[in-house]
């Protein structure tokens, strides 16, 4: 099915900077951008000059599994780019056509690109099952940079991304309105513990910059809430950067362009403040930008890089933590586990913080995704996002009865409710792991006078 894509207007993609083309120059800037990708990305080129459709990739796939739908098996829809490659940059595919798997670039290709590269959460579990390490998501990252600089792409990146640019946060929080969150944030660990647990804003000369989730502000206030008294019991000089109020960088998962000037944010706001460490909070596809790509982007940075739950397992000896009396799994978000090195740790700080930890199955680098990452948690996707999150949903119900669900990505914990209440799942708590921390931290309340 054809998902119902509101695509950008023409004045709003030019404002940040893409170059939209005539559907009459379609084929033309596509094949000049593809050769642009041909020089810059070999291993793209690899990945489509080697698949032999063995199938192994079909069972592995939530979407093929959840849709149902050919072209969302990840062999066939890279297959999509690899025809036209096929056709305009092989010696066979430009002398025998279709006779040798090749295709025309036209306007049906063009939306089944639109339709099937949307379908694609870019969650790498299919690489894990080729025997030739084909990534998927790098054809889909690929064809969707492409679809951006002809001025295709959803409404909802569109959105994201010209807030992002004006304010550093997909939310467009001013400094103002961050301020009042974390007013209301502080004034709430006051009633609960009796202490003045800060959280700085753009404080000069700090040691650690934490990047939250901007969902961290409104709906996931609780994350934060844990990171801040993770960071005030261990003691430590730490702000957050009002120009990067932002974890995730959504260039990763519509154009590079995009992802490198989100990146180069970052690295002006730590270098700013003086920061030698730089810690990213709970986003999946924002922890992988920032770990794989921001020297990429911005050259050699002179700060280190972690993530926020690399951070608190590596100090978890030094919380005072009791375990909630509570039956809790967790999901592992894609990019965390198939591309971020963050497996163990949350397992770790879990069972620290709770008497009884599940498994799910398949679990760890295996996991299924959620559904929603790679920027299509738009509502005009809301039936498709069902449909990818089936298997999630079949791994939850497989489990029985449990307490509390730990989503420990932004993207993840607006998906998931959706899927469970979609599937009648209910009946448990649903949060990130930082608010297991912060729920489980001891505190000695001081007696009222």
């Amino acid at each position: 099915m054809k998902p119902p894509l509101n695509l950008a207007k023409e004045s709003d993609v030019n404002a940040i900077g893409f170059t939209v083309t005539r559907p009459e120059d379609h084929k033309q800037r596509t094949l000049e951008k593809m050769a642009e990708l041909r020089d810059s990305m070999r291993s793209l080129m690899v990945m489509l000059e080697t698949c032999t459709k063995c199938g192994n990739c079909a069972q592995q796939c939530h979407s093929y599994l959840g849709t149902g739908d050919y072209n969302n098996f990840p062999a066939a829809r890279a297959e999509l780019m690899r025809r036209v490659y096929k056709r305009y940059f092989t010696t066979a595919g430009k002398m025998f056509g279709r006779f040798n798997g090749a295709e025309e670039f036209d306007e049906e290709t063009l939306s089944k690109w639109v339709t099937y590269f949307y379908q694609c959460n870019e969650c790498r579990r299919c690489a894990r099952y080729c025997p030739f390490g084909i990534d998927t998501a790098e054809v889909t990252i690929a064809a969707r940079h492409i679809l951006s600089e002809l001025g295709i792409m959803p409404k909802f990146m569109q959105s994201i991304a010209s807030a992002m640019i004006k304010s550093g946060n997909n939310m467009g929080i001013s400094k103002l309105a961050c301020l009042d969150c974390v007013e209301f944030m502080e004034e709430e660990m006051q009633e609960e513990t009796g202490l003045d647990i800060k959280i700085p804003v753009d404080k000069p000369n700090s040691d650690i910059l934490y990047v939250p989730s901007s969902a961290d502000f409104f709906t996931n206030v609780d994350t934060m809430i844990g990171v801040a008294k993770m960071f005030h019991h261990l003691g430590v000089n730490w702000t957050i950067p009002s120009s990067v109020l932002e974890a995730a960088n959504f260039g990763l998962l519509f154009n590079l362009d995009v992802m490198r000037e989100q990146n180069q944010r970052l690295n002006a706001a730590a270098l700013e403040l003086g920061a030698s460490l730089v810690v990213q909070g709970e986003c999946g596809h924002g922890w992988r930008a920032a770990k794989m790509y921001t020297e990429g982007a911005s050259g050699p940075v002179p700060f280190k890089i972690m993530h926020v739950l690399e951070y608190c397992d590596e100090h978890l000896h030094e919380l005072p933590l009791r375990k909630l009396p509570m039956k809790v799994t967790l999901h592992d978000p894609c990019n965390y586990s198939r591309g971020g090195g963050i497996i163990e740790q949350p397992r770790r700080i879990i069972r620290a913080c709770v008497e009884e930890f599940v498994e799910m199955t398949p679990t760890g680098a295996d996991n299924f995704c959620c559904g929603g990452g790679s920027g299509l948690l738009m509502d005009e996707m809301l039936e498709i996002r069902m449909q990818l999150g089936k298997k999630k949903a079949e791994q939850i119900k497989a489990l029985g009865q449990i307490d509390y669900l730990a989503i420990p990505c932004s993207i993840c914990k607006a998906q998931i409710p959706t899927v469970m209440k979609h599937y009648g799942l209910e009946g448990f708590e649903k949060g990130g792991v930082m608010d297991l921390v912060g729920k489980a931290m001891i505190y000695d309340k001081p007696e009222e006078e």
